[in-house]
């Protein structure tokens, strides 16, 4: 197959859209949609979210040192691409969304109480990268919606229609096609039963 070679650039997809909450005290809380974002440590939990100087959002969380990622689903697709073009500077994008600020456990700032996974989070460091500023962060506490909970306590997160994004695009994930490990997993030895011969 032939290749074209194109100049660097962020080709990393799909990747999650999730609407990030933050808040001044005394403020309104506001709503920020942010691809760049991510795992970035397992233990302890910690993430990041990428973010330019300019978004009002950015001042909001460098002076509070905290905020909350919101999962996105298909049902809040339209909700997450508003969060991303309009600036809370202007609008109160919780009111023109029809979200619904939900408490959080840790942090000052609320989550959206329609997203099925809220990821409340502290900044551990900020490092100036460019074109943006990666916020780099301890995950407090996660809040996930009960119903989708089984009844040994296993999250089914396909059940909520998650969404992600590519090159301009918002897809809803689909089915599911293996799961980690599966490809070295050994299949269970099938025991032939002896045959009696009278």
């Amino acid at each position: 197959m032939s290749r074209q070679y194109w100049k660097p650039g962020n080709m990393l997809y799909p990747v999650p859209a999730v609407m990030v909450t933050c808040q001044r005290p005394s403020e309104k809380p506001n709503i920020i949609t942010a691809a760049w974002t991510g795992t970035v440590c397992s233990d302890p939990a910690m993430v990041y979210i990428s973010l330019q100087k300019k978004r009002y959002s950015y001042d909001i969380i460098r002076q509070t040192g905290e905020f909350v990622i919101n999962l996105t689903t298909k049902s809040l697709t339209k909700a997450a691409d508003y969060c991303g073009v309009v600036s809370g500077r202007d609008v109160d994008k919780f009111a023109k969304t029809a979200l619904t600020p939900c408490a959080s456990k840790t942090v000052s700032c609320p989550g959206i109480a329609q997203s099925p996974v809220n990821m409340e989070c502290r900044v551990t460091e900020i490092k100036n990268l460019g074109s943006h500023d990666m916020f780099l962060a301890a995950v407090e506490c996660v809040a996930v919606e009960e119903s989708l909970l089984d009844e040994k306590g296993r999250l089914h997160l396909d059940r909520c229609g998650l969404m992600a994004y590519a090159h301009g695009g918002y897809y809803e994930m689909g089915k599911l096609i293996g799961t980690f490990g599966y490809s070295v997993k050994k299949k269970p030895v099938r025991k032939n039963r002896k045959q009696t011969h009278k």
